[in-house]
C-alpha cells in the first residue's frame, strides 16, 4: 500500500472542499466548473479516488468520506462520531487488507511472467553466441576487450541499457549520456556473476532470470513488472582502484 493512503486526505484537500462549501452529499451530480476552485476539487477528488481504485478499492462509501470532512471542518469543536482511537484501528485493518491485496496481485502476475520468462529462456539458450552459466544466467559477447576483469567486490564504471523481453526500455545510462560507477557487491546477483565474466573494454548482453534481477519485487515506480526477465546491454569501461 502506498504511503499516502495512511493519512487518507491530505490537508489541501480539505481545504479546497472546505473553500468550495458544498452544501450536498449527493455524488451523482454533475460537477459544475463555475470557478478555479472548482477545478481543482474536482482534479483533487479525481487523482485521490484513482489511487484508491489503483489499490483495489471499489466499495467506498462516499457518503461517509464527505461527512467526515465536513464534520472536522464545519464541527471542529464537537465529537467526531467515531473516536480517534476507533479511526486509527479502521485505517490500520484498512492499510494491512490493502496489504494483503496488493501482494495478492504481485504473486499472481509474477507467476504469470515468470512462465513467460521461462518459455523465453529456454529458447533464447538455443541462438547462436548465447553462453548458460550454471546459476541459469544467459549471455552473448557482443565486442572483446583486452583488459583485466574485476572481481566480485570490484568498483566498476559501466555503460548500460536495460529491456524487458518486449523490448521496452526501462533504464539507459547512454540516454543520460552519464556512465555508472558502482560496487559489485551491492548490486543485484545477475549483475554481480554477470560483469566479472568481463574485460575492460567489453561489451557484453545479458538474460537475467527473474531470481537473478529483481524477483517479484521490482523497484517501486519501475516500469519492471514482477517475475520478469531482465536484459542487459553492459559496456564495461573500467576497473576504479
Amino acid at each position: 500500500m502506498k504511503r499516502n493512503l495512511l493519512y487518507l486526505i491530505p490537508l489541501f484537500l480539505i481545504y479546497t472542499l472546505a473553500a468550495a462549501s458544498c452544501q450536498s452529499d449527493e455524488i451523482d451530480q454533475p460537477a459544475e466548473f463555475s470557478s478555479n476552485i472548482d477545478s481543482v476539487s474536482y482534479s483533487l477528488g479525481y487523482f485521490y479516488g484513482r489511487s484508491l481504485a489503483t489499490e483495489g478499492v471499489d466499495n467506498f462509501n462516499y457518503h461517509n468520506f464527505i461527512a467526515g470532512v465536513r464534520h472536522s471542518i464545519e464541527t471542529a469543536d464537537q465529537d467526531p462520531a467515531m473516536d480517534e482511537s476507533q479511526m486509527q484501528a479502521a485505517l490500520q485493518s484498512f492499510q494491512m487488507e490493502m496489504q494483503e491485496r496488493s501482494m495478492q496481485r504481485q504473486q499472481a502476475e509474477a507467476a504469470v511472467n515468470r512462465e513467460e520468462a521461462e518459455e523465453f529462456l529456454a529458447q533464447n539458450a538455443e541462438r547462436e553466441g548465447v553462453m548458460v552459466t550454471d546459476s541459469g544466467l544467459q549471455y552473448r559477447v557482443l565486442e572483446e576487450g583486452a583488459g583485466p576483469s574485476p572481481s566480485a567486490d570490484s568498483e566498476v564504471q559501466v555503460h548500460y541499457r536495460g529491456t524487458l523481453i518486449n523490448g521496452e526500455e526501462f533504464d539507459s545510462s547512454y540516454k543520460r549520456d552519464d556512465p555508472v560507477q558502482f560496487n559489485l557487491g551491492g548490486v543485484i546477483p545477475g549483475w554481480t556473476e554477470g560483469v566479472q565474466l568481463m574485460e575492460v573494454g567489453s561489451t557484453y548482453e545479458f538474460f537475467l532470470p527473474p531470481d537473478l534481477g529483481y524477483g517479484n519485487q521490482p523497484p517501486s515506480g519501475s516500469i519492471i513488472p514482477p517475475g520478469a526477465v531482465l536484459i542487459f546491454e553492459v559496456e564495461l569501461l573500467d576497473i576504479i582502484e
